[in-house]
């Protein structure tokens, strides 16, 4: 059953989803303006320190909660998984593999999630949550396909690339389901801004000579309206709408939500003339929602916990009121 804070938290996904789709093409322009002025690592440097500095300033007019220096290590660990490792380590893999490489490994997301929320946070593993896991990913996957025409795979850094964007979906999906209990504890801006500031104090040391060669005067306004898309739209608002998902809906169908992402993409290229859209591209839209919706019918442990505490409860209730539900050890035996 959908609960009302369920609905709030698709809804929060719906957005974070459609604005990382939305900064795939935005990106790629970034990253190809005067021949790559702008590299993955620094770009994604902005994202990290413009949304710490945006959250700290949010945090200015939210009540203070005070984080114990236990939490304050976890926020630390949770940093290098949701944002160092996934940002960082998919946009350099990303500059050594090709678009459709990446693209296809980011639709691993979901399933990488549901083994390891199986493994750490006993969440069953049911034959809805397989087939909706299956059906998104066969429609991400058909988009993406259909999307790419003419791919040059022949680069021989191509697996190391193909490696790294595996490694930060792993490390997102660790993030998704280790520190769920961490983050129910704290409120969406406490947990952020310390999040960003440890993960820009981490990427600085990394990224810093590709800043420093910025020729910031020649950049375009065009451009710098592009770069404050990606760090407010694409990186503080959808971190402010997912940590607030996180807390209504389990970790798989958060993650289910990436497979928005070649959606919005797509539905972007076809607006700008890039691409055409037509029957397959249909299809393959109601796949993922449809993906979405049967993993969201699946049963979640609490809800098979409840089941059982109820059917344990009924068949109680049922001994209690019914002749011959409990026998006595000298009752006779029927003959």
């Amino acid at each position: 059953m959908v609960t009302d804070k369920d609905i709030k938290g698709h809804v929060a996904m719906f957005f974070a989803g459609a604005l990382w789709g939305l900064n795939s093409p935005v990106m790629k322009s970034i990253l190809n303006y005067e021949d790559g002025m702008i590299t993955p690592m620094s770009m994604s440097l902005f994202r990290m320190v413009g949304a710490a500095a945006l959250f700290w300033i949010a945090s200015i007019f939210a009540p203070r909660e005070h984080v114990k220096p236990h939490d304050m290590l976890l926020l630390f660990f949770a940093s290098l998984f949701a944002i160092v490792l996934n940002q960082g380590v998919f946009a350099f893999g990303l500059s050594l593999t090709t678009p459709l490489d990446a693209s296809i490994i980011t639709t691993t997301t979901p399933i990488i999630t549901m083994i390891l929320a199986a493994i750490f946070l006993k969440e069953p593993i049911t034959n809805k949550k397989i087939g909706g896991v299956f059906i998104g990913a066969t429609g991400a996957l058909l988009l993406i396909l259909s999307s790419q025409h003419s791919v040059n795979s022949s680069s021989p850094y191509s697996v190391w690339g193909d490696l790294l964007c595996l490694l930060a979906q792993i490390s997102f999906s660790i993030y998704l389901t280790v520190y769920k209990g961490l983050i129910q504890r704290y409120s969406v801006i406490t947990l952020m801004k310390w999040m960003f500031v440890y993960a820009s104090a981490c990427f600085i040391p990394f990224s810093f000579r590709d800043v420093s060669s910025i020729d910031f005067a020649a950049l375009s306004p065009a451009i710098w309206g592009k770069i404050a898309f990606a760090v407010v739209g694409a990186t503080f608002i959808t971190f402010l709408f997912l940590s607030y998902a996180q807390k209504k809906l389990r970790p798989t169908i958060v993650s289910m939500y990436n497979y928005l992402q070649p959606i919005v993409a797509g539905i972007v290229a076809v607006y700008l003339g890039m691409d055409t859209f037509g029957v397959v591209k249909g299809l393959a839209v109601v796949l993922v929602f449809l993906g979405v919706y049967v993993v969201t019918q699946s049963k979640s442990k609490a809800r098979m916990d409840a089941e059982a505490r109820s059917e344990h409860t009924g068949n109680f209730f049922h001994r209690m009121t019914h002749p011959g539900g409990f026998h006595h050890p000298t009752d006779k035996k029927e003959k």
